[in-house]
């Protein structure tokens, strides 16, 4: 069992509000080899939500305003559902201040990226979960 984010699953729990599908993780939730969750929703953020970035260890909104701490809950409450259901890994989205994996915006909201790691991402793999992101899943079937 995998877990991956929700938004890749169709699920219009994105910041803007929208999806950004994916056809291999919607086929994965279909036939029951995924969990799809949100961990910005199970931290307690609303959707639609202002933009998030990630910068010196801190989560903000575009307002300015500090989320880190609705970030680390739902960070935590995804670890849950992973220890429940026996996931070994997890597909997530790319760039996310959640979510992303190896690179995400550098919190300058100008879409410049650096390398690092979202929170929950972080927390996963420091929780043994390897950690992929639909950009890698997406390059790995193109070759």
């Amino acid at each position: 069992m995998k877990l991956v984010s929700a938004c890749l699953a169709g699920v219009k729990c994105r910041y803007d509000g929208n999806s950004k599908s994916s056809k291999k993780v919607m086929e994965m939730v279909r036939k029951g080899k995924a969990i799809p969750v949100c961990p910005e929703q199970l931290g307690g953020l609303t959707t639609p939500r202002l933009a998030t970035e990630l910068i010196n260890g801190r989560a903000f909104a575009c307002d300015g305003r500090d989320v880190k701490k609705a970030l680390a809950k739902g960070a935590a409450e995804m670890l849950k559902i992973a220890k429940l259901a026996g996931c070994k890994e997890a597909i997530l989205k790319a760039k996310s201040p959640s979510c992303g994996s190896g690179e995400i915006y550098d919190g300058s909201f100008s879409g410049k990226l650096v390398k690092g790691d979202g929170i929950t991402a972080a927390l996963l793999k420091k929780n043994g979960i390897k950690v992929k992101t639909e950009d890698e899943i997406k390059a790995k079937e193109e070759k």
